[in-house]
């Protein structure tokens, strides 16, 4: 990929340059998609204001599994529901705030502008399986999941936790104590919990992406059909 022959002392800079030069890209483009997400749910927080009956508001703060890793975001489980809804005729709008690769200490930064940004009657937390894959301390994850929790309570919307997994190889200790993470602190706080919800889908053909993680275009009306039981006695 690069020419080892050159023997000028350019050739260190010149790639430090480079890498610089990526790194700072790999930054506009995470920025610029915070960005895109605030305007949007200002955009819609502002359409909906002058309404006479104004759409009640459910937010996705998620992270890829709910921001459509892999495919248009148009595919994703989050758009489908909002489709489902309008098919319902359900005076609702919903709102992705999900980014991918997030965690729930990233969700739990961005949670109060989200919050003041759109005025939810419902927030759905998908959040923590990022946390798991880095090994993050168990302790800490719960510390962040409770207080996001807790900011959407006080913001007087009612929060929907979704549990998640990690694979086998993290050893028994530490997966246990993630699983339980999820239940503990949604029963603690009064957060409806919706299982783990990839079971089917992971070992379905076609409805897992090459990597082994993410979910397929195919597999997101299995995963609004998993949802929407939490979610409908809420509307």
């Amino acid at each position: 990929m690069f020419n080892h022959e050159t023997s000028t002392s350019a050739q260190p800079i010149s790639l430090n340059v480079k890498i610089l030069c990526l790194i700072v890209c790999f930054a506009c483009l995470f920025l610029v998609g915070l960005t895109h997400t605030a305007q949007a749910a200002n955009t819609v927080s502002k359409a909906t204001a002058s309404a006479q009956t104004p759409a009640k508001t459910l937010v996705v703060l998620g992270d890829s599994i709910s921001a459509g890793y892999g495919m248009q975001i148009e595919e994703g489980w989050v758009n489908l529901m909002a489709i489902t809804l309008t098919q319902q005729e359900k005076d609702w709008q919903v709102i992705n705030a999900s980014v991918s690769g997030e965690t729930t200490g990233g969700g739990l930064a961005r949670l109060p502008g989200v919050l003041a940004a759109t005025s939810p009657q419902i927030v759905v937390i998908e959040l923590g399986g990022n946390d798991g894959l880095r090994g993050y301390p168990i302790n800490k994850m719960r510390a962040n999941l409770s207080q996001m929790i807790d900011l959407v309570i006080a913001a007087n919307a009612q929060p929907i936790v979704v549990a998640m997994r990690i694979p086998p190889n993290y050893g028994p200790r530490y997966r246990n104590a993630f699983e339980k993470a999820f239940t503990e602190v949604s029963a603690e706080k009064g957060a409806i919990l919706v299982p783990f919800s990839l079971d089917e889908v992971a070992v379905t053909p076609g409805l897992i992406q090459r990597d082994g993680i993410h979910p397929t275009a195919k597999a997101q009306p299995l995963l609004v059909d998993t949802f929407l039981p939490f979610i409908e006695p809420l509307l």
